[in-house]
């Protein structure tokens, strides 16, 4: 049943956004994503003052070397570390991500931020073979790295999150690197939006129907329950055996509700996992307005998370 959200339960502050909000993404399809991705890019806001230093490096990988960015402050301190993965719905963004920035500022700690291949032109798994190549990387190479491989986490907003899902249940299934942490911040896990919070079609933004069209460039059109749970982590049956987990979600996102299962569904299985839910975020909203008190509340909730798991 197709359900309208009633804007008067967005905070304030975020409602304010609404008649700002970039047009195109509820008009999504694949003859538009280039233009959307070249509009979003022009109107980015340009990075702040830093004493970050970035530099990029090539992963290799069985498909071609994949581009990371480290993010840190100049130092031979050995540092834990955040492997990021950007979000944009698989198939908008890049690594040189401002919240990756923010990360290694306020919590002084090394972000390798990892420029995978996006969908439609590379759909599942390309996206996520170069997130395992890069964790690989990361582990193999941490002392040039300068980084602490007991003390290693993966993470990210959005699609990015729930790349991250999915990577920590590849990573869990491979054998491979330990992880101390998964950082799921409104993770996109479910490409059935089969939840209440799914039902809705007017979500600023992210919309179901936006959604839909992403998950099929991204899934290259594979049928919905037969997705694999490396792309759609709420696929997956058993959750057992994964790292600790911080999952965080807006009470009017889209994703609501399967990221609350998602956690529940964590914690059944054993593993330790944090779950915040912030009142009156649609998806994103932090994004478009990181100032306002409900966006800093989520900002410094998952920071919180991140640097307790990794004993900063």
């Amino acid at each position: 049943m197709d359900l309208e959200l009633d804007f008067d339960r967005l905070d304030p502050e975020i409602a304010a956004l609404i008649p700002t909000l970039p047009p195109g993404l509820a008009n999504l399809t694949q003859d538009s994503v280039v233009a959307l991705r070249e509009a979003l890019t022009a109107n980015a806001a340009p990075p702040p003052p830093t004493d970050i230093e970035i530099t990029e490096h090539a992963v290799p990988s069985p498909a071609g070397d994949v581009p990371v960015f480290i993010h840190r402050r100049p130092s031979d301190e050995i540092q834990p570390c955040l492997l990021w993965i950007h979000g944009g719905g698989y198939i908008f963004g890049s690594a040189q991500d401002l919240r990756a920035t923010w990360i290694a500022e306020n919590l002084d700690l090394t972000v390798v931020s990892i420029d995978y291949r996006l969908a439609p032109e590379h759909p599942f798994p390309a996206g996520t073979e170069d997130c395992f190549a890069a964790l690989q990387w990361a582990a193999e190479h941490a002392a040039d790295l300068k980084i602490d491989p007991t003390r290693l986490a993966i993470g990210g907003a959005s699609a990015g999150g729930g790349m991250a899902a999915g990577l920590a249940l590849m990573n869990r299934d491979r054998g491979g690197p330990p992880v101390a942490f998964q950082l799921l911040i409104y993770p996109m896990i479910d490409n059935l939006h089969d939840t209440p919070s799914g039902q809705y079609t007017n979500h600023p933004v992210w919309c179901r129907q936006t959604s839909f069209n992403a998950w099929e460039m991204y899934l290259g059109g594979t049928p919905g329950k037969e997705a694999s749970p490396y792309a759609c982590a709420a696929r997956a049956t058993d959750l057992s055996g994964l790292p600790p987990a911080y999952v965080c979600v807006g009470a009017e996102d889209l994703f609501r509700d399967e990221d609350i299962d998602y956690a529940r569904r964590l914690i059944a299985a054993g593993v330790p996992c944090e779950l915040s839910v912030y009142p009156g975020l649609f998806h994103g909203a932090d994004g478009f307005m990181p100032g306002a008190k409900i966006s800093q509340r989520l900002e410094r909730g998952y920071q919180a998370a991140l640097a307790h798991a990794l004993g900063l």
